[in-house]
């Protein structure tokens, strides 16, 4: 008899919190029965507040980094084995990944509140409506998270019979059998349950952890592009920074004025960085939703960003009025001076990987260099840049934005300078995989040895632009098949 999904996320909590899952939201026991009660479901911090899981894995995956071996290793064998690219990340049975288990012990509530919250007492049709939305919105979500580690980047040609994702749509722990499906069905899978959010789903909210209409357009939005969709994707897109700016929840910070004398990011503590919302996971100001991860050092949290440092090339990629390099610094995490002055983020602790204003900006901004729209696209991309650098030195280059390939790679590069380190890069290079303008890229990541001498690792990518299923996951799910 085939074992079935949910008997997997009960093993996976076992080995990562010695309880099981069954104890955690225990069948029968959580009863839910009014409308409020399932708006209730939604507050779950473990829907938006992540301690321990988020991008830590795509952290450490990113060709954007490289190591100091003496501030890198010896913390685990799993933080190894993903900067390394290797075959098999999870083999030992007492680790697990964290946004995994998450994601599986997650299914359950939404799950419950979709198909049940039309049912309770209490609310009105439309309240139980957009709650609904809500939850179909961050399941969503959720596997579009899920396909962006454990499904191979979206290929139009063989999407339809690429291995998927295992999508769960009942809150019951006696179901047989969850077949993978392919990742068309995945994506096909996400995009209904966004789709149908949009419908009822609140404009505004009344704080941003909570799923709303500009982040369910949003989302839409970066599926289609990263499916190569950019004409699909391109009306959602707009669509977001319409409804964000008009429900006036969101904003960009200026750089230009937090860190003037005065400014709300100063002071510049030694061993932390900036006063800003990297070192406040409750700082939800750039947020269109809020999902944030602790992308600092280790902490029990099996990845951390002990020892990584930005490559040169990376470096390079800023100028020297980018106010975003004062989130990096030139000294080890013990105060040492590097000797080569490679720069370590100390700035962020908390990543946010919801959806961000500057993502969705520069998600529209690439849509519109890749449909021929260089002034639309150079706009939006500008709108971000005055934030981050005096507005003089935040305009497009003219021969830059007259050449739609060069105006992509910039974009791309932007992506970079806002987000390096926090594991936006991973997904950005899985998806260009299959994009003919990057057609040859290799990728690498350099450990930097204590004697001088480094090791190079080369990114498989045949093969590992996915990973593998963890240990436990295989042993309980033996029909499950697993991504070679």
């Amino acid at each position: 008899m085939k074992k079935h999904i949910i008997a997997i996320t009960i093993l996976g909590a076992l080995f990562s919190c010695k309880k099981s899952w069954l104890e955690i939201v225990p069948q029968g026991d959580q009863v839910a029965v009014t409308t409020d009660d399932y708006g209730k479901l939604m507050n779950n911090p473990g829907l938006y507040n992540y301690s321990a899981g988020g991008w830590g894995e795509a952290q450490l995956m990113g060709d954007e980094v490289a190591a100091e071996t003496p501030y890198f290793a010896n913390i685990n064998i799993v933080r190894d084995r993903l900067f390394q690219w290797k075959d098999s990340i999870y083999v030992e049975l007492e680790y697990m990944p964290y946004l995994l288990n998450l994601h599986n012990q997650g299914m359950y509530g939404l799950n419950k509140v979709i198909n049940e919250v039309m049912s309770s007492t209490g609310g009105t049709d439309e309240q139980k409506r957009a709650i609904r939305a809500e939850a179909l919105a961050t399941r969503a979500w959720s596997n579009f998270n899920m396909a962006g580690h454990y499904c191979k980047p979206y290929n139009a040609a063989t999407a339809a019979t690429d291995p998927g994702f295992p999508l769960v749509t009942e809150a019951e722990v006696n179901t047989r059998s969850f077949p993978r499906g392919t990742v068309q069905q995945t994506y096909d899978f996400i995009i209904k349950d966004l789709t149908d959010a949009l419908v009822s789903i609140p404009v505004r909210q009344p704080i941003v952890t909570r799923m709303s209409k500009p982040a369910v357009e949003g989302l839409l939005g970066k599926v289609y592009l990263f499916m190569g969709r950019y004409n699909e994707a391109l009306p959602f897109l707009n669509a977001a920074i319409s409804s964000v700016t008009a429900n006036g929840q969101t904003s960009f910070y200026n750089y230009n004025e937090t860190f003037a004398p005065g400014g709300a990011f100063l002071p510049v503590n030694t061993f932390s960085g900036p006063n800003s919302p990297g070192q406040n996971q409750n700082d939800l100001r750039e947020a269109v939703v809020s999902k944030v991860w602790r992308s600092g050092s280790y902490s029990g949290n099996v990845t951390g960003n002990n020892g990584l440092v930005l490559t040169p090339q990376a470096a390079a990629l800023y100028g020297s009025s980018d106010l975003r390099l004062l989130f990096y610094t030139d000294t080890n995490s013990d105060m040492t001076p590097n000797p080569a002055g490679r720069l370590r983020k100390y700035g962020v602790s908390y990543s946010r990987f919801g959806l961000q204003l500057a993502d969705l900006y520069l998600l529209a901004a690439e849509c519109k260099a890749r449909l021929n729209d260089p002034d639309g696209a150079v706009a939006d991309l500008e709108m971000l840049r005055k934030n981050r650098m005096p507005p003089a030195d935040a305009v497009v280059p003219a021969a830059i934005a007259a050449d739609q390939a060069a105006l992509v790679r910039f974009i791309i590069d932007e992506r970079t300078r806002e987000f390096a380190a926090e594991g936006y890069r991973w997904f950005d290079m899985r998806r260009l995989s299959t994009d003919p303008l990057f057609a040859g890229t290799a990728y690498t990541h350099t450990m930097y040895n204590e004697d001088g001498t480094t090791t190079v690792y080369t990114l498989d990518q045949s093969k590992r632009f996915v990973l593998k299923f963890p240990r436990n996951y295989t042993d309980t799910n033996p029909d499950m098949p697993d991504n070679p």
